[in-house]
């Protein structure tokens, strides 16, 4: 299949995922709000966002499918499965047992994460409890991960895509079953709990339907060939999971902002958005091609898979980055103030989100470049430079939270503005070496691409301005309903960028016709 076709199924089914994430977050923040209680449950899905997107949303399986992808090549689907049920294993045992060590040293793992309120002796005690609860996650997306390489290698890409929508069909009854915010935080981390053992399972019987049988019986070994896919697995899972362990840094600075782990929380649930619609879809859809060139040698179709994926994933993130950048208190206030959520607390989420957008496409380009190495089984190069972020993001983020701070500003948004930068950073660097080493040079047509979806997604920039200039009239014919007339504006601002990018040549119907043929 097509890099846009496989796209268009791993988003599709993702956009339903984010869909019903946005239900459930409209739905728990307004339950539980913002606050020692908010900052708690904030700090407790830390683990399971962290290992979700490390593991469920690809990077694992970045790092683990171009040796699972070889080795069926070179010597068959036996020896492939026998790397595959070794791998599982020891993974199974090493995330086991991590967790059950977690388990035992909670009240001091969290002095990393949420040290700020430790002298807060509730709210910290809160924390520990839900992290506890919403901790063996991380075994479950440890298995799930390496079931979703094994399916993506076979360019099986619905399953994997569609299991995420089972924690939100989890959560989302949390928000009713409890009357206050304390014990709504409780059911929600129990939800996760539930979430993780429905989705490894559901995975587990897709790759039964391949023909692929695993088990879990059996002692843990360093077989050479899990050793090869340790090897390319950890520094991989690193490189991809930069972005992501840059908002855990973040957030641990926060928590000594009472409410600010919070506010960021809710800017994260929006500019997240278009990394794992665009970003993790393209990586996820790339991978496979890259890997299959790249045993080839064959540079034209790697250049041109590249080419497609960069210019696909700019068209789809430059419209949503602006509209973040031009909307940010509108759009929080829209989808999250009620109950226990403020309109100040829309306003101070708004202002971390605006430093957020203009990372945005930086976040999104990170997870398209870095297949470029996973593809030729380098994983270190991209872990350095995730690394190299990790360091800018920290010293940045800490110097402008508390001189931001010591001036009697909101700190916080020091911490939005030192992501972005180290996202920047992050994508620079993969780039500069792609072309350094002859692996990657950008042709003309992506170049012109990208310029027409720039001029494209100024021209939508400029309606949904005009738009936000006449909000009174337009929520007057809705209802006066805010969340109506942002779903009103998001969708008119993207039916003007499809009209603009055909007019201005960014996207092209015959491009269309043919990207989506088998």
């Amino acid at each position: 299949m097509s890099v846009a076709r496989n796209t268009l199924v791993q988003s599709s089914l993702t956009l339903a995922s984010r869909i019903l994430g946005m239900v459930r977050d409209i739905l728990l923040i307004a339950k539980i709000g913002a606050g020692p209680i908010g900052d708690a449950w904030a700090t407790a899905q830390q683990f399971p966002n962290l290992f979700r997107r490390i593991f469920a949303e690809g990077a694992f399986a970045s790092a683990f499918v171009p040796t699972y992808a070889r080795t069926l090549e070179a010597e068959g689907a036996e020896a492939a499965r026998d790397v595959a049920q070794e791998a599982l294993r020891v993974l199974f045992a090493a995330t086991a047992a991590l967790t059950i060590v977690a388990q035992i040293f909670m009240p001091w793992v969290l002095l990393l994460i949420h040290g700020g309120q430790a002298d807060d002796p509730e709210s910290y005690g809160l924390a520990v409890l839900l992290t506890r609860i919403t901790m063996p996650y991380l075994t479950f997306m440890a298995i799930a991960a390496l079931l979703s390489g094994v399916l993506n290698s076979a360019e099986r890409f619905v399953l994997s895509a569609g299991v995420p929508t089972l924690l939100n069909l989890c959560l989302i009854p949390a928000a009713f079953v409890a009357p206050d915010a304390e014990r709504t935080a409780l059911a929600a981390a129990m939800a996760y709990f539930v979430a993780g053992l429905l989705q490894a399972g559901a995975l587990w019987w897709g790759v039964n339907r391949q023909k692929v049988r695993l088990s879990l019986i059996g002692w843990p070994r360093l077989t050479p060939a899990v050793k090869k896919v340790l090897k390319l697995a950890i520094p991989g899972t690193i490189a991809a999971s930069g972005t992501q362990i840059n908002i855990i840094v973040s957030q641990s600075m926060a928590s000594f902002e009472v409410g600010a782990k919070s506010w960021l929380y809710a800017a994260d649930r929006l500019y997240q958005l278009p990394l794992g619609l665009v970003g993790v879809a393209v990586g996820v859809a790339i991978l496979p091609r890259l890997s299959r060139a790249a045993r080839a040698s064959d540079g034209g179709s790697s250049r041109q898979t590249m080419d497609e994926g960069i210019g696909l994933a700019m068209a789809l993130t430059l419209p949503a980055a602006a509209a973040l950048m031009i909307a940010p208190v509108f759009l929080i206030d829209a989808f999250f103030t009620r109950g226990e959520f403020l309109p100040s607390d829309a306003a101070m989420s708004g202002s971390a989100l605006f430093h957020f957008a203009w990372g945005v496409p930086a976040f999104v380009l990170i997870k398209v470049l870095a297949p470029a190495f996973f593809a030729r089984e380098d994983t270190k190069t991209p872990m350095r430079y995730a690394l190299v972020s990790v360091v800018i993001n920290t010293v940045l983020g800490a110097g402008l939270f508390f001189w931001m701070k010591s001036n009697g500003g909101a700190g916080f948004i020091g911490l939005a503005i030192a992501t972005s930068v180290a996202a920047w950073m992050n994508t620079a660097l993969l780039a500069m070496t792609l072309l350094a080493r002859g692996w990657y040079t950008p042709g003309p047509r992506l170049v012109s691409g990208v310029v027409r979806a720039a001029l494209a997604t100024a021209i939508m920039s400029a309606a949904v301005w005009f738009m936000l200039q006449n909000l009174p009239e337009i929520r007057a014919e809705l209802w006066d309903s805010r969340i109506a007339s942002a779903a009103a504006i998001v969708f008119a601002g993207g039916v003007i960028y499809a009209f603009a990018a055909l007019l201005t040549g960014a996207i092209r119907i015959s491009d269309i016709r043919q990207a989506l043929r088998r």
